[in-house]
């Protein structure tokens, strides 16, 4: 897909991080870009750099996300470009007993499914709608749309603490064939990027030390990700088109150990 004026995008998560990188890179390139995220000071100050739109929104709640569609086409017309990078963690062990009451507990079920409503349904729920709407569009060189998706190399090397995490990434990797194989008639391509450790505004309040331990455990280059690495893999996947139903790990080749 070629990248210019005509062009509208969504980014979920897009008012700062990976999300962040993504509105950025694909504004340079004269997209117009709407910006779906919960947090309005940075997501209207993002929207006022790029020249984009903020829309308020929830990923998992229905309402917003049809209103947050609906204020970003009637500002820049029917997308061709949505990235997904809204979501969020815990850490919570399965079953676990405090050292010092030796009392036992489970992970709750509410915060285990507060994860996968954000991480999983979410994700799907901004796919079902941006596709619904990219099918009206007119192929440009047999291509409606591109959708990428935001993992996690959680997805395949979780960590203690991390069933929820792990499980609602997982579940974005196991979902993208599907989605690509049931988009494919219509011209509309589906790839999902699996991040490793990156220097994220949550990554940022972590004390220096903890991240060089971080950036020891990659094998190279030892260092954090950087956002726009992030954005460029997101550009190459929306315009490289033969790229479609991939899960593609960004990690500077580390596999994550149990803790």
């Amino acid at each position: 897909m070629q990248l210019n004026s005509s062009v509208a995008a969504v980014v979920t998560g897009g008012a700062s991080g990976l999300g962040g990188a993504t509105v950025r890179a694909l504004a340079a390139q004269g997209v117009k870009v709407a910006i779906f995220d919960m947090n309005e000071t940075t997501g209207e100050a993002m929207a006022k750099e790029v020249g984009g739109i903020f829309c308020k929104c929830n990923v998992t709640s229905e309402e917003e996300v049809d209103a947050a569609f609906a204020k970003a086409r009637a500002a820049n017309g029917q997308e061709r470009i949505l990235v997904n990078c809204a979501g969020t963690g815990n850490a919570i062990k399965t079953a676990s007993r405090d050292k010092q009451t030796r009392e036992t507990k489970h992970f709750p079920l509410d915060a285990f499914n507060f994860i996968i409503q954000i991480n999983l349904v979410g994700t799907f729920r901004c796919i079902a709608k941006s596709a619904k709407g990219m099918l009206d569009l007119e192929p440009i060189d047999g291509e409606r749309g591109v959708i990428i998706n935001t993992a996690s190399v959680a997805a395949e090397d979780g960590q203690i603490g991390q069933a929820a995490y792990s499980a609602s990434k997982g579940g974005v990797v196991g979902m993208t064939l599907p989605i690509a194989r049931d988009l494919s008639g219509d011209g509309i391509r589906v790839n999902t990027i699996l991040p490793g450790i990156f220097e994220t505004p949550l990554m940022a309040g972590a004390p220096p030390a903890v991240k060089e331990a971080l950036s020891a455990q990659v094998p190279f280059p030892k260092r954090l990700g950087q956002a726009p690495e992030y954005a460029q893999l997101a550009l190459t996947m929306i315009t490289n088109g033969y790229f479609n139903g991939e899960d593609v790990r960004l990690d500077g080749a580390i596999r994550m150990a149990p803790r």
